[in-house]
Formats: structure tokens, C-alpha cells, sequence
């Protein structure tokens, strides 16, 4: 409090103290009270209560929700872990809370009506591969982000057996020679993997698109693959080589009755090991079984 002398001779105080009454800005404004902060939600949660219902799609971590006692960050020596209150980290990562036991059971429950019932017929895998011969393989990603996107993710692995594409020797052939390295001859396997498209969708659709074109660009037959010969071919063909044909001429000089003693599984197991000779290449058993070949087709037995 201060007084002020005037020139009537008269004292004024001046009192500095705010008064809210005289201060013209604050005139006419509500003055509210702050609430009471009420207890965490997860203090008054029943053990037996409907989860999916609390956290029934996936958000942030809230931690007045979770009526666990989590911890997550660095820990200094001696100190205690920072708890889910006011915890940054825990809201850094996403969190499968929407995805427990009892949830998943109900979204099962909810889409198992419209599901179908798999065939009893498809009991053996032979079976399963024989009607659905394709097998297409993606993989999702999940990790700490700014994104939860993953480049990997778009990519698309197709697989199936060559067999079963029902190719003739021609088609088959052709084939081998476009898809090169991407064929196991060991389990007849054709992979195509697709991951230039940005969405996985696009990479399932142009895989398939890639074994539609093989398929097809296999069967036809251009002018310029009649002029193929033998030293052409992705692999040695007993049909239609010169060793079949030497086979053939040497079979006319012979006599009647050695002809008549060469067996045709002689001649077979002669195009058996020739093929294997050439295809696999040269080791003692190759040349061994060549050797006894050419001797029972030449009737050098002793």
C-alpha cells in the first residue's frame, strides 16, 4: 500500500494489488475451476472384462487402458524402468493388443460364414498339387518406423511344378531355354519372383502374366526353329541323332542271325547310358555302363 499526497492535503492509497474487479480485461470472463483428475481407467477394470470390446482395432498405446504393468525404455543403472505413463516409446511401436486370443476367436467366428468347407477328396498332397499346382509365397514385414510400409513386402514368389503344365517335348524344351536359372531340374520346380511393381497386387498380377506368356510363347512353333539341329539342343536327344542312325545302319549290315540275337532292350539300354554319358557327364560308372552297352550291342561278350 502506498499514499499519495494531493494538493488538497488528502491522503489516497494506491493499492497495487490486482483486483480483478477494476481490471477492464478480464470484465465479463468466466473463471472456470479445474476439473479433478479422476484414477486411470485401468484401476477400475474387472479381471473378467470384454477385452475385444476395450481395444477392438489397432491404435496407439494408451496407458489409463491397459491394465498392465509395462515398462519399456532405457535403463539407467540403479534407477527404476519408466513405466507406460508418459512413456514415448511405447507409443513409438505398434502393438497387437486388438489382436489377442478371444478377438482373433470372434473375427474367426464372424467370417467363418463366409468360408467353405475344404473337400474331403483333397486328403494327400499329391492331390492338392495335382488341383492347385501354383503356390504363391509373399512375406510381411513388422518394425519400428516412421512407416509401417516395407519394400519387401510387394514382392511376389511364384512357384510350380513343370509337370504339371502338360508341355510336349517341343514346348517343354522352349521353355527351359526363356525361364534359364529359374528352373530346379533336381524337383522340377519353375520359380518366378516379381517385385518391380510398388504394390503386391501388381507383382501377383504380372507373375502370372509372365507364366501365362511362357506357356504360350512355348507351344507356338516359328519357321526358324524347324532349321534346329542337333548341336542346338539344350541336351543331348537319342531320337533323331547320329548315334541312333549308326545304330540303325550297323543293325542292316548284320547277319540275320545276329540280328535276330540283338534285343531290342539291348539297343534301349545302349540309348540309356549314351544319353546319360552325354547329359551328365563322364565318371567311372558312365563309362563303365557305355563300355557294357556297346559290348552287348556288338555281341563282345565272352
Amino acid at each position: 500500500m502506498i499514499q499519495v499526497i494531493t494538493g488538497d492535503d488528502e491522503f489516497r492509497s494506491l493499492d497495487l494489488s490486482p483486483n480483478k474487479s477494476l481490471n477492464m480485461r478480464s470484465y465479463g470472463r468466466k473463471v472456470y475451476k479445474r476439473a479433478a483428475v479422476h484414477p486411470p481407467r485401468s484401476n477400475k477394470m474387472p479381471t473378467d472384462q470384454d477385452w475385444p470390446s476395450v481395444w477392438p482395432v489397432a491404435r496407439s498405446f494408451h496407458p489409463a487402458s491397459v491394465p498392465l504393468p509395462l515398462h519399456q525404455g532405457w535403463v539407467v543403472p540403479g534407477a527404476t524402468p519408466p513405466g507406460k505413463f508418459a512413456n514415448a516409446e511405447l507409443m513409438k511401436i505398434p502393438n497387437f493388443l486388438h489382436l489377442t486370443p478371444p478377438a482373433i476367436e470372434r473375427q474367426c467366428q464372424a467370417l467363418k460364414k463366409f468360408c467353405t468347407e475344404w473337400p474331403k477328396e483333397l486328403n494327400t498332397n499329391e492331390k492338392i498339387e495335382n488341383h492347385f499346382p501354383v503356390t504363391i509365397t509373399t512375406s510381411d514385414y513388422l518394425h519400428s518406423s516412421p512407416s509401417l510400409r516395407d519394400a519387401r513386402a510387394r514382392i511376389v514368389t511364384l512357384q510350380l511344378k513343370l509337370s504339371s503344365l502338360k508341355l510336349d517335348k517341343h514346348a517343354k524344351d522352349k521353355l527351359l531355354r526363356l525361364v534359364k536359372e529359374r528352373y530346379n531340374p533336381e524337383t522340377d520346380v519353375l520359380t518366378i519372383v516379381s517385385e518391380r511393381c510398388p504394390l503386391r497386387k501388381q507383382n501377383l498380377d504380372y507373375a502370372m502374366y509372365l507364366l501365362n506368356v511362357l506357356v504360350s510363347e512355348s507351344w507356338k512353333t516359328e519357321p526358324w526353329e524347324k532349321e534346329k539341329c542337333e548341336a542346338d539342343m539344350e541336351k543331348y536327344v537319342w531320337e533323331g541323332s547320329q548315334s541312333q542312325r549308326t545304330v540303325e545302319q550297323l543293325l542292316q549290315r548284320m547277319p540275320d542271325i545276329e540280328k535276330a540275337q540283338t534285343k531290342p532292350e539291348v539297343i534301349e539300354q545302349y540309348a540309356r547310358n549314351v544319353t546319360r554319358f552325354h547329359n551328365e557327364g563322364e565318371d567311372s560308372d558312365s563309362i563303365n555302363d557305355y563300355k557294357e552297352s556297346v559290348k552287348k550291342l556288338l555281341g563282345l561278350q565272352a
